[in-house]
C-alpha cells in the first residue's frame, strides 16, 4: 500500500479546492487548475485537508494513489507560488526576441528557431551579470513549465568540448579534453 498516497495534504488558507464529476479543481491567487482524477480512486475533502482512498486495493489503484497525491501538491503550490526555470544562452552571438507569443532563438544554427510560447507559460528575456542572454520561464503548471523549458533547451543542447549552447542555470556540463590534449598524452 502506498504510504505516501495515503498521508493527507494540507490546504493553504488561500487555496480553494472543489471535486465534483470526477475532476478536482484548485484555484488560488494566481490561477485555476484542475486534474481528472481516476475513477479507482476516491477524493475527500476534510478541514483545511484533501485525502485519496482506494476504492478497490489493487496494484494499479496503489500506484495511481501516489501518482495524484503528487499532482495534487504540485497544483496546489503552483497556485500558490508558482514554478520558475532559469535558462541561459552560452556562445557567441546567441540571443532570444520574444515577439507576441513567439520566442525567436538565433543559437548557431544555419537559421533561426521560433517556438511558439504556450498560453500557460509566461517568457521574460534578460542578461546576466556575465552579459549572457537568460529565460525565465514561470507558470502555474509545473509540467507546462518544464516541458517548455525542456523543448527550448533542446533546440541547442550544450556541447561537451566549450560548453556553448542553451543550459538551465546551475547546470554542470562534462567537459571533455579535446583532439589537443588527447594527441599530447600519446606522446
Amino acid at each position: 500500500m502506498s504510504r505516501l498516497g495515503r498521508k493527507p495534504i494540507a490546504i493553504p488558507e488561500k487555496v480553494k479546492v472543489e471535486f465534483k464529476n470526477g475532476v478536482l479543481e484548485v484555484s488560488g491567487a494566481k490561477e485555476k487548475l484542475s486534474q481528472k482524477i481516476n475513477e479507482k480512486l476516491d477524493v475527500k475533502l476534510d478541514k483545511g485537508a484533501v485525502t485519496l482512498e482506494m476504492k478497490e486495493t489493487t496494484r494499479e489503484a496503489n500506484m495511481l494513489q501516489g501518482l495524484t497525491r503528487g499532482l495534487i501538491v504540485n497544483m496546489i503550490e503552483g497556485v500558490t507560488n508558482g514554478y520558475k526555470k532559469e535558462l541561459e544562452l552560452n556562445g557567441l552571438g546567441f540571443k532570444a526576441v520574444l515577439t507576441g507569443a513567439n520566442l525567436t532563438l538565433t543559437v548557431g544554427l544555419s537559421h533561426t528557431v521560433t517556438k511558439e510560447v504556450p498560453k500557460t507559460v509566461k517568457v521574460v528575456v534578460g542578461m546576466n551579470a556575465d552579459k549572457m542572454p537568460t529565460l525565465t520561464i514561470t507558470g502555474t503548471d509545473k509540467q507546462a513549465v518544464g516541458a517548455f523549458a525542456s523543448e527550448v533547451r533542446a533546440v541547442k543542447p550544450p556541447e561537451p568540448y566549450k560548453g556553448f549552447g542553451i543550459r538551465y542555470v546551475g547546470e554542470k556540463i562534462i567537459r571533455k579534453a579535446g583532439k589537443a590534449a588527447a594527441a599530447g598524452a600519446k606522446k
